[in-house]
This record gives C-alpha cells, sequence and structure tokens, in this order.
C-alpha cells in the first residue's frame, strides 16, 4: 500500500543525491531544465568550511530551487551557525550528512561514523530546527561495520526522530564499513537491503522515509514508492540524465512535454554564455552533460569533442554547438 504521507515533503518524492565534486552549482542547473519537481542537493559542504573558508560555499541559482544544503559536521552549535545562514539564503531543506563513510570524514567525526552516536545527532538536528523554519534532515545507512542489525538502525531512527524533531529520513540501504574499503567500493560492496528500508517505513508510519542506492530506472523508483515516500537517485542521474527527462510526467503527475536532448543542450547557451562572462571556465559546466546522448548515435563523438575542447583556453558556446552537430537531430526522439 502506498504511504499516506507523501506530501509532507512533496518534492522528496524524487531527488537527486548530493555528491561530492559531482553537483555542483552547473550540475544542478543542467538538471533542473530536465525536471522541475525533483529536489536537488548540493554537495556535502563541511561546517568549517563554511564558518572558516574563503569564498562563498552557499551559492548557488535561483533556477535550482527546490534545492536542499547538506551539511557535514558534528557539532550542534556550528551546524546552527550554517543551517540560519543557508536558511537566510533560501535554502529549502538542510540535511544532516550521516552516510558517507571515507577516512577524511571519519576524521572530522561526521558521516557515517555518526550512527554510533544518535544522541549526538540528535542534538545537532535539534540545534538546527531550532533555528530554522525549513525542514531538517538526515542521510544514513542501515549499519556500520558489524552494527549492522535491524535493531541498530530503529534505535538510531527512534532517538534522532524522537530526541532531536527529526522528521525525514533517505536511507541509503547498505551498511558502511569504516575501515576496509574506499568510499567507491562502500557504494558497491555492502549488499542492497530494500525490505530493510521498507521494514522501517511500516514501523515508524509517521516519518517520512526515503531510500537511496542503486536505483536506475523510474520504473524502478515507482516500485519503490508503493512502500516509501520517495527515491533518491545518485550516479544514474549524472552518468545517464536524460532518466529525469520524464520524472514530472511518470513520478509527480504533471501533463506536460518531454523535452528532447537536443533542445535541453540549447537551453543551457545563455547559462554558459553568462557563466563564460563571469570567469567560468567551460569544462567545468559541460562535463556535467557529457552522458546526455548516452546509447544514441553520436553520443561518443558528442563526448569526445567536449573533453578534447572544453578545456582550452577561450573556449566558449562554439564547442557545445560543435559538438551537438555531431548528433544526427532526426534521431532525437
Amino acid at each position: 500500500m502506498k504511504p499516506d504521507n507523501t506530501s509532507k515533503f512533496a518534492a522528496n518524492r524524487f531527488s537527486i543525491a548530493p555528491m561530492l565534486d559531482w553537483t555542483d552549482r552547473h550540475c544542478r542547473y543542467f538538471h533542473r531544465l530536465l525536471t522541475n519537481e525533483t529536489l536537488l542537493y548540493t554537495e556535502m559542504v563541511t561546517t568549517g568550511a563554511i564558518i572558516h573558508g574563503k569564498g562563498d560555499f552557499l551559492a548557488y541559482n535561483q533556477e535550482e530551487h527546490p534545492v536542499a544544503l547538506q551539511l557535514g559536521g558534528s557539532n550542534p552549535q556550528d551546524l546552527a551557525t550554517c543551517a540560519k545562514l543557508a536558511a537566510e539564503r533560501g535554502y529549502d531543506e538542510i540535511n544532516l550528512n550521516v552516510g558517507c563513510p571515507s577516512d577524511r570524514v571519519q576524521n572530522g567525526r561526521f558521516g557515517a561514523c555518526l550512527m554510533g552516536e544518535p544522541q549526538l545527532v540528535a542534538d545537532c538536528v535539534a540545534a538546527m530546527r531550532d533555528v530554522v523554519d525549513v525542514p531538517v534532515t538526515v542521510k544514513t545507512r542501515i549499519g556500520i561495520d558489524d552494527q549492522d542489525s535491524y535493531e541498530f538502525l530503529t534505535d538510531f531512527v527512534s532517538i534522532v526522530s524522537e530526541k532531536g524533531g527529526c522528521e525525514q529520513f533517505t536511507i541509503h540501504a547498505r551498511k558502511a564499513w569504516l575501515s576496509g574499503l574506499s568510499p567507491k567500493e562502500n557504494r558497491e560492496i555492502p549488499p542492497l537491503d530494500y525490505p530493510r528500508a521498507y521494514q522501517l517505513k511500516k514501523d515508524f508510519s509517521h516519518l517520512v522515509i526515503a531510500v537511496n542506492g542503486g536505483v536506475k530506472t523510474l520504473q524502478e523508483t515507482k516500485e519503490h514508492l508503493q512502500h516509501l515516500d520517495g527515491v533518491m537517485v545518485g550516479r544514474e542521474a549524472y552518468q545517464n540524465p536524460y532518466i529525469l527527462a520524464e520524472v514530472d510526467q511518470q513520478i509527480f503527475g504533471l501533463d506536460k512535454p518531454i523535452k528532447k536532448r537536443t533542445q535541453v543542450v540549447e537551453d543551457m547557451y545563455p547559462y554558459i554564455e553568462q557563466q563564460l562572462s563571469n570567469g567560468a571556465y567551460l569544462g567545468h559546466i559541460t562535463r556535467h552533460m557529457l552522458g546526455l546522448f548516452q546509447n544514441m548515435p553520436g553520443a561518443r563523438q558528442w563526448r569526445r569533442y567536449i573533453s578534447e575542447n572544453a578545456h582550452k583556453p577561450g573556449s566558449g558556446i562554439e564547442v557545445v554547438e560543435a559538438a551537438l552537430a555531431k548528433i544526427p537531430k532526426e534521431l532525437d526522439v
């Protein structure tokens, strides 16, 4: 039976995962051209970067809404400071990373290792909720190392929801090994356990529960939505971005035309020209577009032309136009 509170945070019905070095603001602008309704996430930003770093780590394009900031940290006061800054900048949600297993993250005492400190996570969530009006959510794993029982997961969710006030969890349906596996291996080796996420929704029916990990098609998304409130897609949305072109129709039920790939590229032109005039490098934008024509005639030539030319000094919109000319337009259906 479909959960009855899917409208609580409507955008979370479908979202694109925060991915370090991938989901930057150029990527999010590009994804937004494919889907209006999907919730977009920033890369994880540490509290230290926001508070002490040079540069604006909260910058985004207004067109990205709805957009969520993912924070990395474990100091409630610092997280509250960053959440407040983000809310003032207009972010639609603040998400706490309790899922990243990398050594660098562990050394900073945040990410997946925080699953072992549920009271601290609850304190962090409560501190952020005290200073913002937007949802404060948690993205986590189903367990860490040998602490991978269902009871371990339910204890974590119970404490963070009851004592921290967290109303929404995105569950990466794999456990994390905090030592012995790289972050890449942690995304692939621990087996997926979707039924555990389904059971969590049954046992915490009052909470909004979304699932992440291994989802590659909109059909799989629909199947998960029979059991859960939301689905978060990660690498498939990046490597095969055209999967997003039918999300608004198939997942959100909107009656609207589906954009062709060539139209998406042309819709990027004004943004690219604006960013180039502000000093951005073409390759930093076009790298997110390489997979748009995946499995289509001309896709390899499209990727190759951009990869070979976008990094050259002075490269402009003409590189993208020339790459697009490699695609037979009559086949873009």
